[in-house]
């Protein structure tokens, strides 16, 4: 909902969010949007998990200004043939449809600032609100308008800077001031996609600070918050999972999402109804302590938990978790947490997390593991094919999910920092060029291979439980590590 105010406007913080698919960005653009849509909350199954966690449900908080002088513009940029009413006018128009797109709150000041002293008694009082994120919008190249956004960014507040062509020259003065400089996204140009996705960046990094997430491991409960992101861990026994699974029924609707994952496999090979329906049980057990907990995502020691049990491990699980728009990552990886958290939160479709084996005869790297999701496109696109068959171990059963080759991919590897190191982001992107198959090859039953863009030495490929996913979203990964203080590594 967007409010135009002269003042600031309360938050309505436990409303629920809207859900946007991106369909692309133009590769040679700086994240343009090519198109949204709303998605409304859907999921593949009719009791999927309620999104009940906190990042589910927090209505971001945004605030935004016009910045100007008073009067008419004359001979000085952006000159007297620019209509900067009529610009304020679409801008605030805009403002409101992306916001009801994003499911965020925006309180754009309806007056542009004239002066620096109304500059800096807008951005006092907006410090006081403590919003999520700050647009501003350069109306003029002249005077106090660029020397009050370089304080405006200053403030330490994530901040979309917007600046119609016109406003602006490539100059110290201007937006060369703030080129690299973290805490901001600069958008020099017309093309108010760009500015959108700037909101969205916004609005996903406030939802990523606000998530809960489940972490199934060790003995004992605590919580941790994942540095620099803001994220909050809540810890369980490893135990809880078992005992949940040894009280949890195999009821009718357990076996009709059974039969339904097996009716939708392009083919099954020794993997019995029995494995598929323990894959399904496991989902519903996650399920439930999710619900418990209300958190927004969860990751398992898995083989730690269930290794010399004969409990299904959750592999079919984990897939249709993120199918379902449900952050999930294995081996209670919170690098890995923290990857599938960007990839749902800003790119509106799953990740998938995989062991990183070099290919010298074709120069690629493999990605290899059990629990890939199928909505490869985004949640709201078709799944890819795939096969049910046992993993690695030659027991239980998951999903073989074909990717498309001639796709492009980014992968993505956060590395959690601390409090004297930055959290780092491994960013690549490459193309898919083939899926190979286990048997004969030993491994992981889906291990994609991609032709990486670095041409780096792939004996040596940077990280592990990477997350490769469906686009090439290299630069617009960069463009929100500088907006929120992470460390971009281009592989």
């Amino acid at each position: 909902m967007l409010k135009k105010t002269k003042s600031r406007c309360a938050a309505h913080r436990d409303c629920g969010q809207g859900r946007l698919d991106r369909r692309g960005f133009l590769a040679a653009s700086s994240a343009s949007i090519l198109a949204t849509s709303v998605l409304g909350g859907r999921v593949a199954w009719a009791d999927a998990p309620e999104r009940n966690g906190p990042g589910a449900v927090y209505v971001p908080k945004l605030k935004g200004c016009f910045i100007r002088r008073k009067g008419e513009y004359g001979m000085r940029w952006p000159g007297q043939i620019f209509d900067g009413e009529a610009a304020r006018k679409k801008y605030l128009e805009q403002f409101a449809g992306a916001a009801t797109r994003l499911g965020v709150e925006s309180s754009i000041h309806e007056t542009p600032l004239y002066s620096a002293e109304e500059g800096d008694a807008w951005l006092a009082e907006t410090v006081k609100d403590k919003p999520d994120g700050l647009v501003v919008v350069a109306l003029d190249r002249q005077e106090h308008t660029w020397p009050t956004i370089g304080k405006i960014v200053d403030a330490r507040i994530p901040t979309v800077v917007v600046s119609p062509l016109g406003t602006s020259f490539s100059t110290p003065e201007n937006v060369g001031m703030l080129a690299g400089k973290p805490g901001c996204f600069v958008c020099s140009t017309n093309d108010f996609a760009q500015v959108e996705w700037g909101m969205k960046m916004l609005a996903a990094g406030a939802r990523i600070r606000e998530s809960r997430c489940l972490v199934i491991a060790g003995a004992r409960r605590r919580e941790v918050i994942l540095p620099h992101l803001g994220t909050r861990l809540q810890y369980v026994p490893a135990r809880s999972f078992l005992e949940e699974y040894e009280k949890t029924p195999v009821d009718d609707a357990v076996r009709a999402m059974a039969r339904e994952l097996i009716d939708g496999a392009r083919q099954r090979r020794l993997a019995t109804d029995e494995d598929v329906i323990n894959g399904i049980k496991s989902y519903r057990v996650a399920q439930a302590m999710m619900a418990r907990e209300r958190a927004d995502g969860i990751t398992m020691d898995c083989l730690g938990a269930l290794g010399r049990s004969k409990v299904s491990l959750p592999c079919i699980a984990w897939s249709k978790m993120n199918d379902d728009a449900i952050p999930a990552a294995c081996e209670a990886d919170l690098g890995a947490m923290a990857s599938q958290l960007l990839a749902h939160r800003l790119f509106d479709r799953p990740g998938f997390q995989q062991d990183p084996v070099a290919e010298t005869a074709r120069d690629a790297v493999i990605g290899a593991h059990c629990s890939c999701p199928t909505r490869l496109a985004g949640f709201s696109a078709p799944s890819e094919p795939y096969d049910l068959l046992p993993h690695h171990g030659a027991r239980d059963a998951t999903r073989r999910t074909l990717w498309k080759p001639g796709q492009r991919v980014t992968m993505i590897d956060v590395l959690p920092g601390g409090k004297e190191t930055p959290t780092k982001v491994l960013v690549d992107a490459g193309e898919v060029i083939d899926n190979l198959s286990a048997p004969p090859s030993g491994g992981c039953v889906v291990s994609v291979m991609v032709k990486f863009d670095s041409q780096g030495d792939v004996l040596a490929y940077p990280g592990f439980h990477q997350l490769f996913f469906y686009g090439d979203f290299k630069k617009p990964m960069i463009q929100y590590c500088r907006l929120f203080g992470l460390e971009p590594v281009v592989v």
